[in-house]
């Protein structure tokens, strides 16, 4: 299953991501999330002390978590801000700390955290705007290392096919 997430207003690089997965015959699922209320992370660490595997932040990205954990692909889409994601697409990702456990583990020479569910879910962005692609390309492999999976690359809007040829 793929879960795509658009925090942009643009719905039209989510319909052509539909046809084109369609085309493909590949299960996806479009959460349009422009205009839902996703706060940012507080580090309050009740995701794991108190309530694991559960934010504390009771707003609409309980639904969005809950499909993360069930989906073998992420593909959030995302605008722009200072060559970075926009403030919506970086606390999809901000908030996806409730997969992982508080415990660390070493891999090679480096820590990382124990993940709280077997499924692993890919990651991938597609984005709006001009980023500093070289370190969002970083950025993203980082993470989704840290969440023992892997990155599926950064596209822009124009480069949907390439994406779409991503998935799986």
């Amino acid at each position: 299953m793929i879960l795509i997430v658009n925090t942009t207003s643009d719905t039209s690089v989510t319909e052509e991501m539909k046809r084109l997965t369609a085309e493909r015959g590949l299960a996806a699922e479009v959460i349009e999330a422009a205009g839902m209320n996703i706060s940012h992370c507080i580090g309050c660490n009740h995701c794991w002390l108190k309530t694991p595997g559960e934010c504390s932040i009771k707003d609409d990205y309980g639904i969005i978590l809950k499909k993360i954990i069930h989906t073998d692909q992420l593909w959030v889409i995302s605008d722009t801000a200072l060559g970075f994601l926009d403030h919506k697409g970086k606390n999809i990702f901000d908030r996806i700390l409730p997969i992982a456990t508080m415990y660390l583990k070493f891999k090679g020479n480096q820590m990382r955290h124990v993940p709280r569910y077997k499924g692993k879910t890919d990651i991938g962005i597609i984005y709006r705007g001009e980023p500093d692609k070289e370190f969002l390309q970083r950025w993203s492999e980082r993470a989704a290392l840290n969440f023992e999976s892997r990155s599926l690359g950064v596209f822009g809007t124009d480069k949907i096919k390439e994406a779409v040829s991503c998935m799986c």
